[in-house]
């Protein structure tokens, strides 16, 4: 069986440790605790691991946020995965700092990568985990906060919730996106 983890993000040094890059951040955690490096493959940065026999690709797309959904459709067709074993893996100003939500299907929101992702995929049935980085913006400077960088509260809030994000996505794999929403939604 085969799974595609995508956690969304920019690449380069001035998106570093900035709150849109937070999928990049829990996917380098899970690589970091099955000891595994990505490396840069077609649209993407990539590595794989096994999850008890599963095989999961990690992807880390080098499109930019506004396209990710380029780089989630090549690897899926690529490695002809399912879009049930899809889980994205994203910010969302729309859930306080810290707050993680797993959901099987739904539109795309204000989220610029997560609408890429539906249109490009002609579909909105996927899992996606839907990170929380707060609302703590003037009207109009939305753009801002979310290419800023941490405070030092929301950091501490997030060095807590990486592990748990971690555990979704193993869970996600493992037992499927219901039993882990049961599981971890609203906790």
């Amino acid at each position: 069986m085969k799974y595609l983890i995508a956690g969304l993000g920019n690449i380069g040094e001035d998106y570093l440790n900035t709150r849109h890059n937070i999928g990049f951040i829990i996917l380098d955690a899970l690589a970091q605790e099955y000891k595994t490096i990505f490396s840069v493959q077609r649209h993407a940065y990539l590595a794989e691991i096994k999850i008890k026999g599963r095989h999961v690709y990690l992807i880390k797309p080098t499109t930019y946020m506004n396209l990710s959904g380029k780089a989630i459709k090549y690897w899926i067709e690529k490695e002809n995965i399912p879009i049930e074993n899809l889980l994205v893996v994203l910010d969302d100003v729309d859930l306080d700092t810290g707050i993680l939500r797993l959901r099987q299907k739904g539109s795309g929101g204000t989220h610029n990568g997560l609408n890429h992702i539906i249109e490009t995929l002609e579909h909105t049935e996927f899992s996606r985990l839907r990170v929380g980085i707060g609302k703590d913006f003037a009207k109009g400077f939305q753009v801002e906060y979310v290419l800023g960088k941490w405070t030092k509260s929301e950091e501490e809030i997030m060095l807590r919730q990486i592990p748990v994000a971690v555990d979704m996505i193993k869970s996600f794999v493992l037992a499927g996106p219901r039993i882990t929403m049961n599981q971890y939604n609203n906790k």
